[in-house]
């Protein structure tokens, strides 16, 4: 199947009460092992590159995998620019085939992240992309962006309402109290922001930061409106845990096919419990592509 739009996957999902799985992938074993517990569970998912990944290879590079695997499969697949950081790279996304972006401008005024995510709202509904913004900051570090726990500002419910109205985005990435990496205690979320931002905002809401939070918790979240859920830090985990096993195990293996094969069997196994977590098994049926 070809690359499709986010936008009609969390359309879905927010009409069917459940969330679609946004993984970051960091190199070809890992785009690979994502796919295929997708096409395993029948699920729709989206795959997502940050820009430190883009730099490590290319918007192009990125996009090509994800197409070449996406087009063997009978699901839907759609690739995502995360936290992008300047209207000039959600500009080069959405030329280099991505089929959705996001523009994080949590870290500008809130009149300032207004009129970044409108201008990235505008070029990309010329092209038919939809686009993400945040609001609000979510803890801890994404790329080179880093934000104490102390300076971590939660999403206010009032502005969520006006900047979904001002900017005319499709998404919006909420801080309720997750963080990026890995968590020094158990994360809590604020359910009763998250109920009082879905009363006023009528759009997909996401859930960035989902790497370590419980699983009551994540579920408890799309229950109450999350329709988008970001795994980025655990997969990372999962790959470098695969490698290092099958590199200890044979201390004579020097084949990179061999060991990033078994970091792609760690990817497979935690995203198909990610697809079971956010209840989309299955929702590849629902969509008519």
């Amino acid at each position: 199947m070809t690359l499709v739009s986010t936008d009609i996957l969390l359309k879905k999902a927010q009409e069917g009460k459940y969330a679609i799985g946004a993984f970051n992938a960091e190199n070809m074993e890992m785009v690979q092992g994502i796919i295929e517990a997708a096409k395993e569970l029948n699920s729709a998912v989206i795959i997502q590159t940050t820009p430190s990944t883009v730099a490590y290879a290319s918007l192009e590079m990125f996009r090509a995998m994800v197409y070449e695997e996406a087009k063997k499969m009978e699901i839907p697949v759609a690739i995502h620019l995360d936290h992008g950081n300047s209207f000039e790279l959600c500009e080069k996304a959405i030329n280099a085939g991505y089929t959705s972006v996001m523009i994080d401008g949590s870290k500008l005024s809130f009149e300032e992240n207004i009129a970044v995510s409108k201008k990235v709202s505008q070029l990309a509904k010329i092209m038919k992309i939809p686009v993400e913004a945040e609001l609000g900051t979510v803890g801890g570090k994404e790329d080179n962006h880093v934000v104490m726990d102390k300076d971590a500002l939660y999403t206010n419910p009032l502005q969520a309402k006006e900047f979904a109205e001002k900017t005319g985005i499709d998404s919006l990435a909420i801080a309720i109290g997750t963080a990026h990496g890995f968590y020094k205690g158990t994360p809590k979320l604020d359910f009763e922001r998250l109920k009082e931002i879905k009363e006023l905002v009528s759009i997909p809401l996401v859930l960035h930061g989902a790497s370590g939070v419980p699983d009551d918790a994540v579920t408890k979240a799309i229950g109450s409106g999350i329709c988008k859920v970001n795994f980025a830090t655990e997969l990372r985990a999962a790959f470098t845990k695969g490698v290092r096993e099958a590199l200890s195990a044979d201390e004579n293996m020097y084949d990179p096919k061999k060991y990033n094969m078994a970091g792609k069997r760690e990817v497979t196994r935690l995203v198909m419990e990610k697809i079971r977590l956010c209840k989309s098994v299955g929702s590849a049926g629902n969509l008519k592509i």
